[in-house]
């Protein structure tokens, strides 16, 4: 495997950590909250706290972004992941915690993860040339998949077996090293961009956020992405919002076996992000996003008619290969397009669209569950279906922006 760069892989070994963290936190979170309450809407309440901070704080983060060394930035919201989790840790050993302290926690949480997620993606475009997006993206792609779904996920499992506690004790500390690793980035490659930002008077921090509001309405191709991507993406939280309850209530499986079924969904993620810049190349990044976001959406709708967790898991599998490929490639999209000082802000505008909208689609998903767990996955599937669909003609060609084609410059 070809090296991309010292700076490429300290970011990369700090993501490594991050995904090990999260993917703990991604099957101990939810077996934690069924033990706190059996209400779908509460459940659905924390799937939509992750997301809520998308909404509020992504375009000061993104123009925070712009601002600041992104090392540093970076280390210091997985610093305080750290805090977070620890202190989450502390309340389930001292049997202090409820379903609104893990509501609570998980709201900041998102916040950090709004922070880093931003951060580490504004990076990617320093560090790595315009050929290499689609191999980055890939390759992180592929680790987070991995770490999270066949580590993080059934460590987890083994971890809760032992003491609740644990799982959250060992993904604080995941955070702590990811820091180290985060504030290790060799500084000359973020050079570049603070000597040309130097050259010129800033403007208030207010009149960067609008900016970012502004480029990406007025960059119609770029906005039309965005706002179809944002469409999707509230089908998408609506439908997964109580999937914890449905395998464990519809489906039946024990709770230890969680993270594991989990992890064998990842398979079809990691020949994903394996298999997207190949077929990037045969076929064309449009026709291969345009595909596969089809299909993702198709399989959710299917997973909703799941007589079994082995049918279910088959589904999801595939479902993890379509949407690994579309992610890796709408990404190398928004990095070809959106030039590299302006990432920080244009990224987190977009993310407040796109990410921003899943906390209601989440609500949504909790309050439909209440006539029937499988309802979330089949309406929510179905609208997803027929959004791509309708989107085909201009997806077919959505790979293929250029920034030539944006409208306004800074």
């Amino acid at each position: 495997m070809k090296s991309l760069g010292p700076a490429f892989n300290r970011m990369w070994g700090s993501s490594l950590l991050t995904n090990l963290a999260d993917g703990v936190l991604m099957a101990a979170a939810p077996l934690l909250a069924v033990t706190l309450t059996k209400n779908p809407v509460l459940i659905s309440t924390l799937s939509a706290l992750v997301m809520l901070p998308w909404l509020l704080f992504a375009i000061p983060i993104g123009a925070v972004v712009d601002r600041v060394d992104r090392r540093f930035l970076l280390a210091g919201a997985n610093a305080m992941r750290f805090v977070i989790a620890a202190l989450v840790a502390l309340a389930i050993s001292t049997h202090t915690i409820t379903i609104y302290l893990l509501f609570l926690a998980t709201f900041l949480i998102g916040i950090c993860e709004v922070t880093a997620d931003t951060t580490s993606q504004s990076l990617i475009p320093q560090i790595l040339d315009k050929s290499q997006y689609e191999v980055g993206n890939s390759r992180l792609q592929i680790s987070e998949t991995v770490i999270q779904g066949f580590i993080g996920a059934p460590l987890s499992g083994i971890l809760y077996a032992t003491a609740i506690y644990l799982p959250f004790a060992a993904n604080g500390l995941g955070f702590l090293v990811a820091a180290g690793l985060a504030a290790s980035i060799p500084v000359k490659f973020l050079q570049d961009l603070r000597s040309d930002e130097k050259s010129q008077d800033k403007p208030d921090f207010l009149a960067e956020m609008k900016f970012g509001i502004s480029y990406l309405y007025n960059d119609k191709p770029l906005l039309r992405l965005v706002v179809t991507t944002a469409s999707i993406g509230l089908c998408y939280s609506m439908a997964t919002s109580t999937i914890v309850l449905f395998i464990l209530n519809q489906l039946h499986l024990a709770p230890s076996f969680f993270g594991i079924a989990l992890a064998v969904q990842g398979l079809g993620a990691i020949l994903g992000g394996l298999f997207a810049p190949k077929l990037s190349a045969k076929f064309g990044r449009s026709k291969v996003m345009a595909l596969c976001i089809f299909l993702s959406s198709l399989m959710i709708l299917l997973e909703g008619f799941s007589p079994n967790i082995y049918i279910f898991i088959a589904l999801a599998t595939i479902g993890s290969f379509t949407i690994s490929n579309w992610n890796i490639l709408l990404m190398a999209t928004y990095q070809s397009v959106i030039p590299k000082h302006l990432f920080g802000r244009i990224h987190g505008t977009r993310r407040t669209i796109v990410w921003g909208l899943m906390p209601f689609g989440s609500l949504l998903g909790g309050l439909i569950a209440n006539g029937g767990l499988r309802l979330p996955l089949l309406v929510g599937g179905a609208i997803a279906t027929l959004i791509s669909l309708l989107s085909l003609n201009f997806l077919l060609r959505a790979g293929d922006i250029s920034a030539t084609e944006s409208m306004v410059h800074e």
